[in-house]
């Protein structure tokens, strides 16, 4: 399987982490994905021109991470990182749009940064999605306990997230008053999966 990835997207890294638990193999293909300068080679396979972009070895195209990663579960074995069914499956699938949610949020701070002049930059517009990381960070500190011993998708994801703050968003702080979750990230952040794809 072909991986259009971008050294610095957790979205990515999560299609990276998750290849790495279950032993599959990707060639990851560099890109350079832009919400106004959209990279071309991405947007052959996918119209969206984002990464993660996958192209499995029969030439299927498949995208976003989430469709990415379960479609590695499938070439892993199935259901190892996406329960199969009842209440672990559906709380792993809600932490995992809860961490997605809270990447988006970041993710759109620093396009109206990098892309927009700052005089027509919305401090309102900012503030609501500084809103949402720090609500979904107290959320995740809440849930803080149920994440320790887990490997699934949910927790991959929320360590992408974790990770993806520390390198970008480093003097918010995200730490500060969520002891729990700092102790779990601590750990979770050691595994092999999570330290050699860690964002440069």
């Amino acid at each position: 399987m072909k991986l259009f990835f971008a050294a610095a997207s957790p979205f990515a890294r999560k299609v990276t982490v998750c290849a790495a638990e279950l032993g599959v193999a990707i060639e990851r293909v560099p890109a350079a994905p832009h919400p106004i300068n959209r990279d071309r080679s991405v947007v052959a396979s996918n119209p969206l021109g984002k990464v993660p972009t996958a192209v499995a070895d029969d030439g299927t195209v498949l995208y976003d991470s989430r469709v990415i990663c379960e479609y590695v579960d499938a070439l892993g074995g199935g259901g190892k990182l996406f329960p199969a069914a009842g209440a672990a499956r559906w709380r792993a699938l809600t932490e995992q749009a809860l961490a997605d949610g809270l990447m988006d949020a970041g993710i759109l701070l620093r396009y109206e940064a990098l892309t927009r002049p700052a005089e027509k930059q919305s401090a309102e517009w900012q503030a609501g999605q500084t809103d949402k990381m720090v609500c979904a960070l107290d959320e995740l500190e809440r849930q803080a306990l149920g994440l320790a011993g887990r490997v699934d998708i949910g927790t991959i994801t929320i360590g992408c997230a974790l990770g993806w703050l520390d390198f970008r968003f480093g003097d918010m702080a995200w730490r500060n008053g969520r002891p729990g979750l700092a102790a779990w990230f601590a750990t979770f952040d050691a595994r092999p999966s999570m330290a050699a794809s860690r964002p440069a």
